[in-house]
């Protein structure tokens, strides 16, 4: 499996992930048949168009940590805001708090998350927003 074709398989997946779920990198690095590559799935959702309609931030670590994108960064803030707007209750990781990161925080996966052994990977839908990659 190339490059785009790991993408296309990791947004097929994403698209699948129920409002109020969320699911970690790894399980959908092993759901698109590439166990070992949690990072990259990262790196396909990084590549995401700003305006895509996807659901990236319904990825989060396998502990249920909103992954922080560095210092001085939002991404972490916005994921935790789009998480909230579904319902989803995101503790901890307040911006400003020591030791904090950019506004990130944890999910309960017991309560929230969405793991299933496999998914259907059909015909593409709504790949105008993968055309992310330049």
């Amino acid at each position: 499996m190339d490059a785009a074709e790991f993408h296309a398989a990791v947004y097929r997946v994403v698209r699948q992930i129920p409002p109020g779920k969320v699911t970690s990198y790894g399980h959908i690095a092993k759901l698109v048949g590439m166990p070992r590559h949690s990072r990259h799935v990262g790196q396909a959702l990084k590549y995401l168009d700003p305006q895509s309609n996807l659901p990236w931030f319904r990825v989060i670590s396998s502990s249920g940590q909103i992954s922080s994108r560095g210092p001085g960064t939002s991404g972490a803030r916005r994921q935790r805001d789009e998480l909230e707007a579904e319902g989803i209750e995101v503790t901890g990781g307040e911006v400003g708090l020591e030791g904090g990161n950019d506004g990130g925080g944890r999910v309960n996966l017991r309560t929230y998350g969405w793991f299933p052994e496999s998914v259907e990977f059909g015909e593409a839908q709504g790949d105008e927003d993968l055309e992310a990659e330049g």
